[in-house]
């Protein structure tokens, strides 16, 4: 079973993802990956957290919505997300990698890790994420 791809591409990559530079790079059902190319005004010297967190929220959001089971009925908003910074991030691209660890009857959780150009890990998340108006299967817990 498929979902909407058009719904994940628009997350990734209009509004307030397409003002930071986000690109989409992969999805598939329960999993994106978007990237951050590194422009000087998203912190000199080293990446605002707050970029990094937006980042993250984009990521994770696409995720949720890459489910064959969303509906054009389907509504959705962040809860709320804890993330840790691990490393600065300096003048590097960054790629998260979002995936849904479960989809209950509204609220999703899933993780995100945010990595830099050497592969090294910058950041993780775990995000709750609010899904209205979709039909779960009876094996997603």
């Amino acid at each position: 079973m498929s979902f909407d791809i058009s719904t994940v591409d628009r997350i990734a990559k209009e509004s307030f993802a397409a003002l930071l530079g986000v690109e989409l790079v992969e999805r598939e059902t329960d999993r994106v990956v978007v990237k951050l190319p590194y422009q000087p005004k998203l912190g000199v010297g080293r990446i605002h957290g707050g970029a990094i967190s937006a980042l993250v929220d984009i990521a994770a959001t696409a995720a949720f919505w890459s489910c064959p089971d969303v509906t054009p009925r389907s509504q959705g908003a962040t809860v709320g997300f804890t993330i840790n910074f691990l490393r600065l991030a300096v003048a590097t691209d960054l790629v998260a990698t979002a995936t849904v660890r479960r989809r209950g009857g509204t609220l999703c959780t899933g993780d995100v890790s945010v990595h830099n150009d050497a592969g090294e890990e910058v950041a993780a998340a775990i995000v709750t994420y609010k899904l209205t108006g979709y039909r779960p299967r009876p094996d997603m817990g």
